[in-house]
Order: C-alpha cells, then sequence, then structure tokens
C-alpha cells in the first residue's frame, strides 16, 4: 500500500475512469461510518465528483464536517486494486445535471429504452455536484 499526499496519478486517473462504484463515506455520519455506493468521475484536475439530492443526508451531514472519502475497488476476477481518496468537500449548484448525464452514459446502456426514460426521470430532478477535494490518496495494486 502507498499513501500520496494528495495527489491523483496518471494510473490513478486511468483506473478511476472506469465504470466502476466507488463507496463514499462522509464525516459526521452515524457511528460506525455508513458507506454508500456512488456513481462517479474523476477530472483532469485531480478531484473526484458525484451528483446527489441538495437535501440528501450526505449534503446536510457534509454542511457540519466537508471531510469525505471515496474507495474504489477492482471487480471480482480482477487482480486485487483499490485506491483511496479523502479530503474536503464542496457543494456545486452548477453542472449536476451534465455530470448525471456523462455518468449515465458511463454505467448505462442508454440505447435501452428504461435506462433512457431513468435517465429523463432523473434528470428532471434537482441535483447538486459534491467535489472531493483530495488531502490523502492512499493506494493498493498487487
Amino acid at each position: 500500500m502507498s499513501t500520496d499526499a494528495g495527489s491523483l496519478t496518471p494510473q490513478d486517473l486511468e483506473f478511476l475512469r472506469r465504470p466502476l462504484h466507488g463507496f463514499l463515506s462522509v464525516a459526521g455520519g452515524p457511528t460506525p461510518p455508513q458507506p454508500r455506493p456512488v456513481w462517479f468521475e474523476a477530472t483532469a484536475e485531480g478531484t473526484v465528483q458525484l451528483f446527489t439530492a441538495p437535501n440528501s443526508p450526505k449534503i446536510r451531514r457534509l454542511r457540519h464536517d466537508p471531510r469525505a472519502s471515496l474507495v474504489v475497488a477492482a471487480p471480482v476476477g480482477e487482480r486485487e486494486r483499490w485506491i483511496a481518496v479523502a479530503g474536503r468537500t464542496t457543494v456545486e449548484s452548477d453542472g449536476a445535471h451534465e455530470l448525471c448525464t456523462r455518468l449515465a452514459a458511463r454505467y448505462w446502456d442508454l440505447d435501452d429504452p428504461v435506462r433512457a426514460a431513468e435517465l429523463t426521470d432523473i434528470l428532471a430532478g434537482d441535483w447538486v455536484r459534491l467535489v472531493i477535494h483530495p488531502e490523502s490518496v492512499s493506494r493498493y495494486t498487487n
């Protein structure tokens, strides 16, 4: 395992651009923390972003303590590999619908009319972008 002072490597970004689920934990939650699976996007700037409802429990907790972490692991059948990104978060009111559209195309087959209709329903909602600004990055590659 290695830990880096807050920066994602090009190899990390390549791994995080795959359609893998991340497990998000936020500070200020129940004890013990209760990670939730999420869609996410690693950006060229080295942040990690996801979308959520503006009144979700994670947003309420992050208003009191802006720290969060995201853990992403390789699927069964591949060599063991994981990345954990932790840092402060910001909640952005812009770009959530565009992010949602990009992530739906990454995780779903939008040629499937059922999935396309689900995306349309999702886009009718109110969303915000949650951005994790890495302060520490831990990784393991076997």
